[in-house]
């Protein structure tokens, strides 16, 4: 007995030292630009089950005086790891968003809609989802909607002429659009766009590089007049993973630990690695760019990684995030892959208070939208 008690102690001590250096060096992803520490990134992919685990050790170790001394690393950790565990899940339960937008407030609503998913139902043999997508945001009565996929008909007949519909029938009389692919003979066009009830009054592009895959949308910002005020509204949508049908299936492959693990896990990592030093870039060209604002600003958009990584550390850096500042729990955005991806964010300059935000939970996008009420100046 004494043998086995000394086995697991020991066995107790080592797992705590791997989970506990696991856990700071996914913390430490934050700090470390992917370009040069992608393989750490890698770990913040997981920092919600490292957390699970480093907090289960700190909770079992309270139980056995044997064990109590190596529990305080476990603490010691959660203690250094707390804004990557702050920005993670947010803590404020029992407040639902109000319908009523209050005085003096920007209501902005931000939404990767896959190009409205009519391409993927039509596939299906399904119908689109665009006028349930539609009504969505007729019924939010947003002042500002950000979209990004955004896909639209330069014909105005056609069903898809997305953008004069929701100029017109949405009453979104100003816009700023990207039109960062044009297809079709330039009859379609696709990108990221801002949708305002308020007058433009200047408004700006940045042109992510490419390196021949047209994977990334631009960051594009509009000066709205609200009032006497002036607010800078950035929307983007950041470097994707280029995921296929094969990628999803490689997932399930390495879950379940199939005998092709190691090739699918090649190809998955191949993937990310690419984004990941894609998005550490963009971030910083978007950084640069709010801190160059003349105006309070508001930035929204996909941003394609999780609250933990560089990307949202370079991004955020300092503002607030309206879902952590007044939303509850994880707040999945992304419906694939993992119940714990958040990737759609609305950050808020420090001079604009976050009033109420809400993530929205529909079937139409394999994005989920998200809602935030903001103080003017």
């Amino acid at each position: 007995m004494s043998t086995f008690r000394k086995f697991t102690h020991r066995l107790f001590i080592i797992s705590n030292i791997v989970a506990v250096t696991l856990f700071l060096l996914a913390c430490a992803n934050a700090f470390l630009h992917p370009g040069r520490w992608w393989f750490i990134s890698l770990l913040g992919l997981i920092f919600p089950l490292l957390f699970l685990i480093v907090l289960g050790f700190f909770t079992f170790g309270l139980f056995f005086p044997s064990c109590r001394r190596w529990s305080l690393v476990s603490l010691a950790a959660l203690i250094i790891g707390w804004p990557n565990i702050h920005c993670f899940w947010a803590f404020h339960p029992g407040k639902s968003f109000q319908s009523e937008k209050p005085p003096r407030t920007l209501r902005i609503l931000t939404w990767n809609t896959r190009s409205f998913d009519e391409y993927i139902t039509k596939k299906r043999g399904a119908s689109g989802h665009r006028p349930k997508m539609m009504d969505f945001i007729r019924e939010q009565d947003a002042d500002v909607v950000c979209l990004q996929e955004f896909y639209n008909s330069r014909n105005p007949k056609d069903q898809d002429a997305n953008l004069i519909y929701i100029r017109d029938q949405l009453h979104y009389p100003y816009y700023y659009f990207s039109h960062d692919y044009v297809r079709h003979e330039a009859l379609s066009e696709a990108g990221v766009i801002i949708f305002s009830r308020y007058p433009i009054t200047d408004s700006l592009i940045i042109h992510y590089p490419i390196d021949g895959l047209k994977t990334t949308e631009s960051l594009i910002a509009a000066d709205l007049r609200v009032g006497n005020d002036t607010v800078r509204i950035f929307t983007t949508h950041l470097q994707s993973v280029l995921f296929r049908t094969k990628d999803f299936h490689d997932i399930e492959i390495i879950k379940k630990v199939d005998d092709s693990i190691l090739q699918a896990s090649r190809s998955i990592a191949k993937k990310l690695s690419y984004a990941f030093r894609r998005r550490g870039d963009q971030a910083e060209q978007v950084r640069a760019q709010l801190d160059k604002s003349p105006h309070p600003a508001i930035i929204c958009g996909d941003f394609n990684d999780v609250p933990n990584s560089y990307t949202y550390f370079t991004i955020r850096d300092g503002w607030q995030d309206a879902f952590i500042a007044k939303g509850f729990g994880i707040g999945r955005t992304y419906v694939h892959i993992s119940p714990t991806l958040r990737i759609d964010y609305i950050l808020a300059d420090p001079r604009l208070p976050v009033i109420q935000c809400r993530k929205f939970s529909l079937p139409y996008s394999d994005h989920n939208p998200v809602m935030a009420d903001i103080q003017l100046p």
